[in-house]
């Protein structure tokens, strides 16, 4: 992967694990609204509505982007580093219990590891988009480690019944498919690498299900949000025909999104384990 060319100073506090001084950071006093992303690698951290001010000197957040940042043991055996999670880049430390928020989480960051993109830039480039393919752990895993996208959430997707739980999803009756929402940035990924990357990840030929998992919410499905969203997986899956397969999945106008049950979020980040019915192969 490409990584942006760093300062020496830069590179002292990401890659060297240095910090830099109290007070002196650009984002230390700044409460503009949008992202802050990794300095080293883009991809998007934090969110302007978790950073709060403690008076320590450092910009500081109660909480993360889902699966941006990873808590690493410091050598010191006292602290909690924090880095991000595609890059590795050091980005501070984290600090439980102090009770500044309702989340009673503190990530110090230095700002020297950070950049911004503001809300104007962040709405004008942000897009949304809604896959289906199969078991959700297994689809959110795989899409969270693309670069440009920020957020995935687990949910369904489909059917006609308001607010489905789990059970009555599994139950087949609701007419819910498991699928994620898709947040990105436009301008680091396009729709059609999406796509394209979404046929890679799951057997888009079977009909019945994905994998072991059987049953009508777990089938294959895009849901597009507008005419250019269709117009762009319809050519995506022309292609994947004219490569000789027989495709199953089946493209459909976005219904309301429902999100999963907190459990489902995340799920293989929590538990450490490797999706079971869903990998990577390169197609395009």
């Amino acid at each position: 992967m490409q990584y942006n060319k760093l300062s020496p100073e830069e590179e002292y506090v990401i890659e060297q694990k240095g910090t830099e001084r109290p007070f002196s950071g650009r984002y230390n006093d700044f409460y503009e609204e949008g992202i802050y992303r990794c300095k080293k690698c883009n991809t998007a951290l934090y969110k302007s509505d978790s950073k709060f001010s403690s008076g320590c000197g450092w910009p500081s957040f109660d909480d993360e982007i889902k699966g941006a940042v990873k808590r690493v043991p410091d050598k010191d055996g006292r602290r909690m580093e924090i880095v991000c999670a595609n890059c590795k880049g050091h980005l501070g430390h984290v600090f439980e219990g102090e009770g500044f928020t309702s989340k009673n989480t503190r990530h110090c960051v230095n700002s020297i590891s950070l950049t911004f993109d503001s809300k104007s830039k962040c709405c004008k480039n942000h897009s949304i988009a809604y896959f289906a393919a199969g078991c959700f752990w297994g689809v959110e895993y795989y899409f969270s480690k693309l670069s440009g996208v920020y957020s995935i959430v687990s949910g369904y997707m489909g059917g006609d019944i308001p607010n489905p739980s789990y059970e009555m999803v599994c139950s087949g009756m609701t007419g819910h498919l498991e699928a994620v929402k898709v947040e990105f940035d436009s301008c680091e990924i396009t729709y059609e690498d999406l796509v394209k990357y979404f046929f890679e990840i799951h057997n888009f030929t079977q009909e019945n299900g994905q994998g072991p998992d059987i049953g009508s919410q777990y089938l294959s499905a895009i849901f597009y949000t507008s005419l250019k969203q269709k117009e762009t997986a319809m050519k995506v899956l022309d292609q994947l025909s004219e490569k000789g397969y027989k495709v199953a999945t089946t493209l459909y106008d976005a219904k309301e999104f429902y999100s999963a049950e907190d459990y489902h979020q995340d799920y293989y980040l929590k538990t450490g384990k490797v999706p079971y019915c869903h990998s990577h192969r390169k197609i395009f």
